[in-house]
This record gives structure tokens, C-alpha cells and sequence, in this order.
């Protein structure tokens, strides 16, 4: 069979085939395909060290047959030049028909000389071109990169120091002025702060409630206690301004008083609970704690102990937790809550998605949960959903005992789109804005306990029911 790689294609295949091996074995085993490159890598030096030292003898060779010729050559040139200075002398003494012969014999010798001289001349030729080629090889086997030269570098300009003739006075410092608007602006933050915080200790508080109603009867089921505070206008005057919650919040909860807010708060929805039982009224009233109360050492205790002393109050006070708040509780504040069940309703609000679970809420005595319409009609698109449509989230709170309360209803428009919902209840402006409470409400004492009776005192006995002959006899 022909030859089809050549004379040097025989480790450029087998190179091929072993790169063939190699990339497969490297995807599947790295530490094994390195190895095999790495021994690939030896094999073909020593294959190339091998090739070049065949080289180099050759070329050694052919170097001593150059020199070889090189010598004849020169012996032939000497010769031939003793061969012409004889015949020269020749032919200045001897006849001439003798002198026609030798100059005949000269020229065939030199003209044989000249074709043996031509022979080696080409040969010469040749094994220069094949010394070149070889030498070629040679120089392309041991080439060895040289690393580029590293770049200089940059010198830094000479830094001369100037010795001071001694340190200069030291100048005092003094703040930066701050802008005039900027500081006009502290300054009434800094005011109003102050103007709350002082509303706050002293009687701006201010209880007001709002009625939640049925649907689609509009029919009053419970309130909802909203805190207020008015701020004292110029002068001092009590008419200021009534803050919403929003507003004085952060500055409380900045302060640390939102706990102190929520203890007062619940003393005078107590209060008014009571004031609503007194008066015949089955509502309960709702009030909603702030989240950084769950984390106040003893605060769910005190709550306990303002319903113990109370039992008329079960069912008739509810308390309000964020819906984070529900999500977050602890060991220790579950249990809290657990132990208040039987005498405080609980209702989750300012809820963050509507991803809700009936079952695990009910099993935590949640009895309502306060959605506000628009997340109920127009929910955001970065809202998370139910896995539920919404008529059957309500179906199925219903289930579980939980009444869905559709909260800052503002448009009479959407009333009807609740009903459509089955929503049972609402809140908002529509139905009713909320109210202050007034003042001799909630400055009614609380009933006082009955006395024990002491250890002395005997139980009276109880009446004892004479025949009505008796009492005939004696009339008579």
C-alpha cells in the first residue's frame, strides 16, 4: 500500500490520536487527563532530544566528507598546475612535432581534470544544501522561547523635603456653619418633635372610634379604638392640630414610647368596652398594638391582668396584630397569647399579602383578619396572590370561623364589588368617619370589687319556707 503520510508523518498521527484520547478522558477524569498530558508532553521531548542528536551526527558527517573533498580538490589543483609548468618547459626546449603532441595530451588531461573538478563542484553543492537544511532542523528543535523583557519601572520623582523653620500656630476649630434653610428646618422638626412628645405627656391623647359594619345590612357589629393627637397650637391652645397615627408614630417609636401608647390605649378601650356593656351594647372594640409591644418584658402579663380583674370584659375587648407579628412570634410570646384566648378575641390586620392560612390562624384564636379594599379590588402586580380565588379565601376563613373585614373602604363604589365577594363585613369612611369619645366616657371609674367577705362574719342563712297554714294561724 502507498504511503500517504510521508517520511515525518508518523508522530503528527500518532499526536492527532493522542490529542483524541486525551479530551475526552480530561472532561471526565481532570486529574488523570493532565497526567496523560504531562507524559505525552515527556515522550515528545525525548523524541525530539533523540531526533536532534540523529541530526547533529549526521551533519558531523557530512562535514568530514567535505573536507575530504575539499582536500582532493586542492590536490588536483596542485597537480594540475605542476602538469602545465612541465609542459611549458617542455615546449620551450624540444622540437616542434614533439610540441604538438604533448600540448594534445595536455589538453585532454586538462580537460579531464576540469569534468572531475565540475563532479565534485556539484557534489559540494548538494551537500551544502543538505548541511543547510539539516542545520535548519536543528535551530527549529532547539529554539527555546525568550520571556518577553520586563517593562521598566516608573521611577518616582525625587521628593525633597523642605525643613520648616518651625510649625505654624494652630488654628482653633470652629463648626461649619450650617445653612440658614437648613437650619430653619431643624429647627421646626426639632419643634414639632418637641410639641408632640409634650401632647403625648400631657392630655392630647385622644380615643377615637369607628363602627365595622355587616354587609349588605350597613348594620353595626364592632368598633375599632384609633389613637389621635391633637397638638397644641400657638399659644398653647388646646385646638390644634389632631394627628393621625402615621404622623406621630415614628417620632414615638424614635423615643421608645409606642409601648406607653399602647398601654394607654388599652386602659381607655377598656373603658369604653365597659361603657358599651353598661349600656345593653353586645360590641366588641378593637384596638391595634404596635409590634415592638410583643417584645416588652411583662407588657402581655399586664394585658392579662387587665381582663382578670374584669371577667365582664371576655369577648368584649379585641386586640390587633400585623400580620408579620403573626408570622414572627416566638415560644414565648405564643404561649402568652395562647393563655389569653379564652378571654380576648384576636384579629390580624396591616397585612402584607394574601397568602393566608384559615386552619393555622384559627388553631391561634384569630377571629377576624383586615384586608384593605384596595388590596382586595386592585391588587398590585408586585403583590403576592392567594393560591385561592378570593370568593373562596373568604368561603374558606368562613370555615375556619374567621370573618374577613374589608378595611378603608372610601368609595361608595366599591361596596358593591364587595358583595360581590361575599365579603361579611367593612370599615371606612363610607359607613362612618371615626369619632371622638367623649370625655366623660372615659373618665368614668372602674367599677369597684365587691368585698370578700371576712372570716368572722357568718354566712346569713338562707330563708326558710313555712306550709301557708302557718301563715294562716298566725293572721289569725
Amino acid at each position: 500500500m502507498a504511503r500517504i503520510v510521508g517520511r515525518r508523518g508518523g508522530p503528527w498521527v500518532l499526536g492527532v490520536l493522542g490529542l483524541g484520547a486525551l479530551v475526552p478522558l480530561s472532561v471526565y477524569a481532570p486529574l488523570s487527563g493532565a497526567f496523560a498530558l504531562a507524559t505525552a508532553a515527556g515522550a515528545g521531548a525525548l523524541l525530539a532530544h533523540r531526533r536532534a542528536k540523529v541530526l547533529a551526527a549526521r551533519c558531523d558527517k557530512l562535514s568530514g566528507e567535505v573536507d575530504v573533498l575539499s582536500q582532493r580538490l586542492l590536490r588536483l589543483e596542485s597537480v594540475t598546475r605542476l602538469i602545465a609548468e612541465q609542459q611549458v618547459r617542455a615546449n620551450g626546449a624540444g622540437p616542434d612535432a614533439k610540441a604538438g603532441a604533448d600540448t594534445a595530451a595536455l589538453a585532454a588531461g586538462v580537460e579531464e581534470v576540469t569534468a572531475e573538478i565540475g563532479l565534485l563542484s556539484g557534489i559540494v553543492r548538494e551537500l551544502a544544501a543538505v548541511v543547510a537544511a539539516q542545520d535548519g532542523e536543528i535551530a527549529g528543535l532547539k529554539v527555546v522561547p525568550v520571556p518577553p523583557a520586563p517593562k521598566p519601572l516608573p521611577v518616582a520623582p525625587e521628593i525633597v523635603v523642605v525643613p520648616r523653620q518651625g510649625p505654624p500656630p494652630a488654628a482653633p476649630w470652629t463648626p461649619r456653619p450650617l445653612d440658614v434653610a437648613a437650619r430653619a428646618v431643624a429647627s421646626r422638626e426639632a419643634a414639632r418633635e418637641g410639641a408632640i412628645l409634650a401632647a403625648f405627656d400631657g392630655i392630647g391623647l385622644e380615643v377615637h372610634l369607628q363602627p365595622v359594619v355587616s354587609l349588605p345590612q350597613r348594620k353595626v357589629i364592632s368598633y375599632e379604638a384609633v389613637a389621635r393627637l391633637r397638638v397644641a397650637g400657638p399659644g398653647d391652645l388646646p385646638s390644634g392640630d389632631l394627628l393621625a397615627p402615621d404622623a406621630f408614630l415614628p417620632i414615638l417609636e424614635r423615643h421608645g414610647r409606642t409601648t406607653d401608647l399602647d398601654r394607654r390605649m388599652l386602659q381607655r378601650t377598656a373603658t369604653v368596652a365597659r361603657h358599651l356593656a353598661g349600656r345593653g351594647s353586645r360590641a366588641a372594640v378593637a384596638y391595634g398594638l404596635s409590634p415592638l409591644s410583643l417584645f416588652e418584658p411583662g407588657f402581655l402579663r399586664s394585658l392579662g391582668r387587665l381582663v382578670a380583674d374584669e371577667p365582664e370584659l371576655a369577648g368584649r375587648l379585641v386586640v390587633a396584630l400585623p400580620q408579620t407579628s403573626w408570622r414572627s412570634l416566638d415560644a414565648e410570646q405564643a404561649g402568652a397569647l395562647a393563655d389569653l384566648r379564652d378571654a380576648i378575641g384576636f384579629t390580624l390586620d396591616r397585612p402584607v399579602d394574601l397568602r393566608l392560612d384559615p386552619s393555622a390562624l384559627a388553631d391561634r384564636g384569630v377571629s377576624q383578619v383586615k384586608v384593605p379594599a384596595d388590596m382586595l379590588l386592585r391588587p398590585g402586580t408586585h403583590q403576592a396572590m392567594p393560591d385561592l380565588a378570593l370568593e373562596d379565601l373568604v368561603a374558606a376563613l368562613g370555615r375556619a370561623g374567621i370573618q374577613l373585614v374589608a378595611d378603608r373602604v372610601e368609595r361608595e363604589t366599591d361596596v358593591p364589588d364587595l358583595i360581590d365577594l361575599n365579603v361579611p363585613r367593612a370599615q371606612g369612611t363610607v359607613f362612618a368617619p371615626a369619632r371622638a369619645v367623649r370625655a366623660e366616657v372615659l373618665a368614668a371609674p372602674p367599677p369597684a370589687p365587691e368585698p370578700a367577705p371576712s372570716a368572722g362574719d357568718e354566712p346569713e342563712p338562707p330563708p326558710q319556707r313555712r306550709p301557708f297554714r302557718d301563715f294562716l294561724r298566725r293572721a289569725g
